[in-house]
């Protein structure tokens, strides 16, 4: 992979993030900052009010706002953006920098004579590519990277130090895994001889076995990534007991997430950090996992649907809903369970001199 230019002109910025360009586009752009730490070769990105304002004191020539804005004082020139969001990252992708990676095989590197490799593709210091395994034309594997024997990765992929890829395992084109990503790991399956004392509390609410022994069941499936999949540090995904555990094509997920065995997670999903996916689970596409949520197994989640930081879903959603709570229920209604318990307080009290004024009332009657 090759590193961009040192600089860019910001017309060639205006047109690649499409925005609107005032003044003088052939102001060379070395990199983006914030206003308080520009330069004068640098884009200032102004887009959100307070660093609109800081814009004022900024040794900046040119900025980066949102449409209806105006700078602060007299620029050599800035662009406009309708949707600032997406305007930086398309804006930060022209400065990206590659990881350091050369093309070819690192002299460390252990790589099984039938593994097959693409053109132009980059095998770190320390990897180990298995006996069969594939990785497709311009792949990157930086160092201590594991591939397992008969993995196929795809074309165009970035895959960050310490990955660990099981063998069998399919990865897609121009996916990303960052530091430590573990992909095809066994999943969390036993069983035991008699109940166990989670199916008998299941059944009778009450705690009546033992584990008194516990046997585990072998993870015999694999890990299927699909196209332009990113997966966060740290985060592991479990093969199936049998057949696969897919995570579908766009989809991102956030670093130290856990997805068990034979959970199937659809396409342009996003899926944030700390969350626990549990086995079995089906989730559908485009729909969003914030901060901290829990899925129990066999849960079903449908398209669309957004479930809210720490929420613990125990029952299946249903499409394009929004959840909030422990267990998870429509955001409203959580809301209004919410604002019912706060009034309690003021309940108990008026409560309290209803009664004062009842035994006055039956004193009076006596």
């Amino acid at each position: 992979m090759s590193d961009p230019p040192c600089s860019r002109l910001l017309s060639e910025i205006a047109a690649a993030i499409d925005g609107t360009l005032t003044g003088d586009g052939a102001l060379p752009v070395r990199r983006v900052a914030h206003p308080a730490d520009a330069g004068a070769d640098d884009l200032a990105l102004a887009v959100e009010k307070d660093a609109l304002a800081a814009l004022a004191d900024s040794a900046a020539r040119c900025a980066l706002i949102a449409s209806g804005s105006e700078p602060p004082r007299p620029l050599a020139g800035w662009i406009a953006v309708e949707r600032p969001r997406y305007a930086i990252a398309r804006l930060l992708a022209l400065f990206e920098q590659s990881p350091h990676a050369t093309i070819g095989i690192h002299p460390s590197a252990v790589v099984d004579p039938t593994a097959r490799l693409g053109a132009e593709v980059s095998i770190g210091p320390f990897v180990y590519v298995g006996p069969g395994a594939e990785i497709g034309a311009g792949t990157v594997v930086l160092a201590h990277a594991t591939i397992g024997a008969h993995a196929r990765i795809g074309a165009q992929c970035r895959i960050h130090p310490g990955v660990r890829i099981g063998e069998r395992v399919i990865v897609g084109d121009r996916a990303i895994l960052q530091p430590n990503v573990c992909l095809g790991g066994d999943g969390f399956s036993y069983a035991t001889p008699e109940p166990g004392s989670v199916e008998t509390a299941r059944a009778t609410g009450r705690v009546e076995a033992r584990n008194t022994a516990i046997t585990r069941i072998p993870s015999l499936g694999t890990v299927v990534l699909g196209n332009d999949v990113e997966i966060g540090a740290g985060t592991t995904v479990d093969r199936a007991t049998i057949g696969a555990t897919t995570i579908g094509r766009g989809t991102k997920i956030d670093n130290l997430v856990l997805v068990g065995h034979n959970a199937t997670i659809g396409e342009n999903c996003l899926i944030c950090g700390n969350v626990g996916i549990s086995g079995s689970v089906l989730i559908g596409d485009r729909v969003v996992l914030a901060g901290g949520v829990g899925v129990a197994d066999h849960v079903r989640i449908g398209d669309d649907a957004i479930v809210m930081a720490n929420a613990g879903v125990g029952s299946d959603l249903p499409a394009g809903g929004l959840f909030l709570g422990q267990p998870a229920i429509p955001r409203d209604e959580f809301l209004r369970q919410l604002r019912n318990i706060r009034r309690l307080g003021r309940m108990y009290d008026k409560l309290g001199e209803l009664e004062k004024r009842l035994a006055a009332v039956e004193a009076a009657a006596d």
